[in-house]
């Protein structure tokens, strides 16, 4: 995975997805599927976007009991997804079961598809993970803490914020991935994210990856705005 913007595909149904995708009729994207389309259209949506060229990035964050974890990873890995995603607070049987499954579930002479671990999201702040998750050190402690259980777990990376991705790599180095959503342009309203940056922010911090949703998704003009983010991620662009 060599640092790519990742477009949510925040959008309820298929016929949906077709009409966005139409506006980049030249670009081979990375796209992310969550849980609404997912559980609308099913695997199929997966294997559609597969078919015409595009990188997937399933993000169903699976959080249950081993078994159950492993069994369903089993299945997501026929569906030839390039990352997926879990719980680090299901913990690191979890986090093993859910690679057990994705190496089962490969098939031979294909690459398993990348597995990484949620920390906090980025919608939580630190004083609701203390008053409601009961965890009382640091937010960024937190972050650290999950990342590093992933990491003994021999996940290939978390899901965090821009702003821990630098400590992150310097404590289990650039090779354990940092994927980040909450990206926005300087001009843009939070939403329902708190610990939120701009691309050349995440660039600068060492960040793997970035995800971008309804900035592109929701704009005008898609692919305009794609480019935009696009070229302030890598650098053509300050």
């Amino acid at each position: 995975m060599k640092n790519p913007l990742i477009i949510a595909l925040d959008f309820a149904e298929k016929e949906e997805v077709l009409s966005f995708l139409g506006k980049f009729p030249e670009e081979k994207l990375f796209v992310k599927v969550g849980m609404e389309l997912f559980y609308q259209e099913g695997p199929d949506m997966v294997r559609e976007l597969k078919a015409a060229g595009h990188e997937v990035f399933l993000d169903l964050k699976l959080h249950d009991i081993p078994n159950t974890v492993g069994s369903a990873m089993r299945r997501i890995a026929g569906l030839g997804c390039d990352l997926v995603n879990v719980h680090a607070a299901g913990g690191s049987e979890m986090m093993k079961a859910a690679l057990e499954g994705l190496d089962e579930g490969t098939a031979a002479g294909k690459k398993r598809p990348l597995c990484i671990a949620v920390t906090q999201l980025t919608s939580t702040s630190e004083e609701q993970m203390r008053a409601e998750q009961l965890i009382p050190v640091a937010l960024n402690d937190s972050v650290i803490h999950y990342a590093g259980l992933a990491r003994q777990s021999e996940l290939d990376g978390v899901v965090c914020s821009p702003h821990e991705a630098k400590l992150l790599n310097s404590r289990f180095g650039e090779g354990f991935l940092t994927v980040t959503p909450g990206i926005r342009l300087a001009e843009e309203a939070a939403g329902d994210q708190k610990r939120i940056s701009t691309p050349g922010f995440a660039r600068q911090e060492g960040v793997s990856a970035i995800v971008v949703g309804r900035s592109i998704t929701k704009a005008a003009d898609p692919y305009e705005a794609y480019l935009s983010f696009k070229n302030q991620w890598e650098g053509v662009l300050s």
